[in-house]
């Protein structure tokens, strides 16, 4: 069959199929599922299905074709951003046929989808979230440690918001109450070219380094370097504006600061996964100073979406002020939920 009468077969049974209600995935062995598609994200397609209590997940890597007629948020592994429908027809070479309100675009290569998820009309069916609690307790001392960890975002075609709270509390006898508070709040808008612009903020409260208050609004260009099934890359410079108030008696500060990012999150296995974010600080303002933000989270998935998680933090600063450390590291352990 020729690759023009495949397109056109495709398109003929993409009008047919438009009343469905049922998605349906092929297998390179000849397997066939039908149900519904939650989601491809880290490689692996999740369909729900009529009959089983529990959804399949089958690896992105193991379809040959697919057939729906839902209206997905598809990214490519070239950084295009698609709201539309897919099927795809086994071939040589294949055909992966792509609709929407833009047209419809040819792919080669399943492999080339990155990422799907249906498009849903209320605001709720677009948010992605997760919370995670952690709690250790010490004898000696009677020293208790509170974790609590979170994250909210929203799904959307070419942008998408996002914010973090991240909370620890530290209680034992005869010493003084720490605690350590790190939230963000960002916006990101996506071109078709796979760059971006970034604006967030960034507060950070720490008794380690004797901060009452650090914020940080970083404006940043970026590219997505590696963004594949298996694995993301992205890097980005800017600037950035730093406000710091301080626990001491030095007076509030302010800085403006160049800015270098880094994001790397690898998913090579099925229910395990590696995010770590990096960002420096160069200031401009300030003779000789560089601040860095680092973290890194292995994060492995139980039934039910729910998760465990070892993270690491570590800030950063060569000017702290008198009486600060330089760093300041937390290595936490928890289990937590995603919607």
């Amino acid at each position: 069959m020729s690759r023009i009468t495949t397109i056109l077969l495709l398109i003929f049974v993409f009008s047919g199929f438009a009343n469905a209600q049922n998605d349906t995935i092929v297998s390179h062995t000849g397997d066939r599922l039908v149900g519904e598609i939650k989601s491809l994200e880290k490689g692996i397609l999740t369909l729900e299905t009529e009959y089983s209590d529990k959804d399949f997940n089958i690896e992105w890597k193991e379809i040959d074709q697919v057939k729906s007629s839902g209206t997905f948020l598809i990214i490519l592994t070239d950084g295009r951003r698609l709201n539309g429908s897919i099927m795809s027809h086994p071939g040589d070479p294949p055909v992966v046929l792509i609709s929407g309100s833009f047209g419809s675009i040819i792919i080669d290569d399943l492999l080339d989808v990155f990422f799907l998820k249906p498009v849903e009309r209320n605001f709720i069916g677009r948010l992605d979230a997760s919370i995670e609690i952690g709690y250790t307790f010490t004898k000696a001392q009677n020293h208790h440690q509170f974790t609590t960890r979170s994250n909210l975002g929203y799904v959307a075609e070419l942008w998408g918001p996002d914010a973090s709270l991240d909370i620890i509390r530290n209680v034992q006898d005869a010493v003084a109450e720490t605690k350590r508070t790190d939230a963000s709040l960002g916006f990101r808008t996506f071109f078709n070219n796979s760059w971006y612009l970034a604006l967030s903020n960034n507060i950070l409260q720490n008794d380690e380094q004797k901060l009452k208050l650090r914020s940080t609004t970083n404006l940043s260009f970026g590219h997505l370097l590696i963004n594949t099934y298996r694995a993301y890359w992205s890097a980005g410079t800017g600037v950035a504006y730093n406000f710091e108030s301080f626990t001491t008696d030095k007076p509030n500060e302010k800085s403006v600061e160049g800015l270098i990012v880094s994001e790397l999150n690898l998913f090579a296995y099925e229910d395990l996964s590696l995010l770590t974010n990096l960002r420096v600080y160069p200031s401009f303002t300030v003779k000789g100073r560089i601040r860095s933000d680092f973290k890194f989270d292995l994060k492995y998935d139980l039934p039910l979406d729910f998760f465990i998680k070892v993270g690491f933090t570590n800030n950063f600063d060569n000017q702290p002020v008198e009486g600060a450390s330089r760093n300041d590291y937390i290595i936490q352990t928890t289990f937590g939920w995603e919607l």
